[in-house]
């Protein structure tokens, strides 16, 4: 048998596959028993009388598809369990705290890689617009898909990464206003919060961060929890720093305003240090770029007259 056929054989079986995949996936998710058809009739003829409410009552586009991603991560039992929590744990940390993030995000896992993959074998399979050869077509694909399971968990892995760096570098700028704010006589949670609305157009990874800790601090029964869940969202060690020392504070009455005078000091040296070593690393990377891009420029401007003379003299 022809290789080539073999594979255009291999793609049909495995493209009829995924359709009836995803069919038997969304019959699963859209069955329903009879006695809730019928229930589901029913409400449909107690919605006719709130069609003619006004639009301005009627759920957004954004809350029908959160609807509609909350019921298929329902009816796959996506957010349940241990998973759920280190995804909700996962996102918090890159900063999503809103509850249905995590709805988002399970989605946006379970269907990018079928449309990426559904997608890959439209364009070299059905249209031919990518002009790959035809053993490539099923790697292809397979690609596809991996990529569509990597890419969300790569992105969030990459947004955790910048904003905790964004907290270790305006940390010492709150740690400031804090102080002041202490200074001048507010509590620590009063002081969270005045200094979350100073910040929060210039500074608003630091803001939400310091707003959600003087709520925390407001209404959760034990203090030291709220403090424990700053250190949590924020998966740095200046933060943790900052928040043993709130708890020392809260537990044994030491003065506030000098402890965070002195982390302040540290956290601003810290970052100056950071900053000297990638100064100190410069010349050893532009070692490379100066060898392949500068160099043999620079040779050629000054043998290239003297190779020309050479040349004219024989």
């Amino acid at each position: 048998m022809d290789p080539s056929a073999f594979e255009k054989s291999f793609m049909i079986i495995a493209a009829v596959a995924g359709v009836t995949s995803f069919w038997a996936v969304w019959f699963a998710i859209t069955w329903q028993p009879p006695i809730e058809a019928r229930l589901k009739a029913l409400g449909t003829r107690r919605m006719k009388t709130r069609n003619e409410q006004p639009t301005s009552n009627r759920p957004s586009p954004k809350a029908t598809s959160l609807s509609f991603m909350r019921t298929i991560a329902d009816r796959l039992n996506l957010l349940r369990g241990a998973a759920a929590d280190q995804t909700t744990r996962k996102l918090r940390l890159a900063g999503y705290m809103s509850r249905d993030a995590a709805v988002v995000y399970v989605f946006v896992k379970l269907a990018l890689p079928l449309t990426l993959g559904f997608v890959m074998i439209f364009l070299t399979s059905v249209t031919d617009l990518l002009d790959i050869p035809d053993n490539m077509v099923l790697p292809a694909s397979v690609g596809a898909v991996l990529a569509g399971f990597l890419l969300p968990e790569m992105y969030i892995k990459n947004v955790t990464t910048k904003r905790r760096e964004i907290l270790n570098y305006l940390l010492p700028e709150g740690l400031d206003l804090l102080t002041i704010c202490v200074e001048a006589g507010l509590s620590i949670d009063a002081a969270f919060r005045r200094v979350a609305k100073e910040m929060a157009g210039s500074m608003p990874e630091l803001a939400s961060e310091f707003e959600m800790t003087a709520i925390e601090l407001t209404y959760l029964p034990d203090r030291q929890q709220a403090l424990e869940n700053l250190a949590a969202r924020s998966d740095s060690a200046a933060v943790a720093a900052l928040v043993n020392a709130l708890r020392q504070t809260e537990k044994y009455g030491t003065p506030l305003a000098g402890s965070l005078k002195i982390l302040s000091t540290e956290f601003r040296q810290t970052r100056v240090a950071k900053a000297e070593e990638k100064g100190a690393r410069m010349p050893a990377l532009m070692t490379v770029p100066l060898m392949v891009f500068i160099l043999p420029t620079l040779i050629t401007v000054l043998l290239a007259p003297a190779i020309m003379s050479a040349l004219n003299l024989t």
